[in-house]
């Protein structure tokens, strides 16, 4: 995150804030005041006074053991995922997909090189990674961020390939520039994209687009399931027939809802 804008009405203050928030992780939950100021390069003064602004605002908690995000947090991520109207009709889409595959059912978004989850609906399976909404991992290693890689204009492409993740994970599959490009080519023609134990042991999924109104591609919905259980031939065979119909009937419902005006798409909802 940058320090300093590119003009004069840049606030340096909130971004130091949100540096902070986001220097909490999974690997990380708590941090004392030092830790802090290590993870984001400020200084103590400084993250000491953005650390109490935000236990003021209810975004953190002190501790024994140092500063925690609160589940206050959760509403800057949930307002994103709720302007867009997206979940809300997905859900029941995604819901019958779980019901007719018994299968966890996921949609995500690109940022920067990674994908993060904005709606899951789950089964309650054992898998190597855990997952929930807000979660991020290498776009590149999953079926999802194969689907949203392959959707962009080359420049974009390169952008986001060139920005390391922020997930803290190391994939399995670290592929060269030729196997890259050869994987995301293969995935714009056929329209949708596998990924085998590509991030982590255990994990095969299938993914496909989701548009708006004007066919742009706006998310990816998969169906993950577990490599012991489920074999590749099933994912493609079985799974993918119904995910495509489900991406589409979403895809539909979505751009119905956004080319309604806001107040009626509201009184609908």
């Amino acid at each position: 995150m940058p320090r300093t804008g590119t003009g004069p009405d840049f606030i340096e203050a909130l971004a130091r804030g949100l540096e902070v928030i986001t220097a909490f992780a999974p690997q990380r939950p708590d941090m004392s005041l030092s830790e802090v100021a290590t993870a984001t390069g400020l200084a103590r003064p400084t993250a000491r006074r953005i650390l109490l602004t935000l236990e003021e605002l209810g975004y953190v908690r002190s501790g024994d053991r140092g500063y925690a995000l609160t589940p206050r947090v959760l509403d800057l991520g949930m307002a994103y995922v709720g302007s867009l109207g997206l979940w809300d009709v997905a859900r029941p889409h995604m819901e019958r997909l779980v019901a007719r595959t018994n299968e966890s059912c996921s949609i995500a978004q690109l940022d920067g090189g990674d994908i993060v989850y904005v709606a899951r609906v789950a089964v309650p399976k054992i898998v190597t990674l855990s997952v929930r909404i807000g979660t991020r991992f290498p776009a590149l290693q999953t079926s999802l961020g194969k689907v949203l890689l392959a959707a962009l204009e080359p420049d974009r492409l390169d952008k986001a390939l060139a920005e390391p993740t922020r997930s803290g994970l190391t994939p399995l599959w670290r592929p060269g520039p030729e196997e890259r490009d050869a994987a995301l080519r293969e995935v714009r023609a056929r329209g949708w994209a596998l990924a085998d134990e590509d991030l982590a042991l255990g994990i095969r999924s299938v993914a496909v687009p989701l548009r708006d109104g004007e066919g742009r591609v706006v998310a990816a919905i998969n169906v993950n399931a577990h490599a012991a259980e489920t074999s590749l031939a099933d994912l493609r065979d079985r799974h993918l027939p119904p995910l495509l119909q489900t991406a589409g009937d979403i895809s539909g419902d979505f751009a119905r809802l956004t080319a309604l005006p806001r107040a009626v798409a509201a009184a609908q909802g």
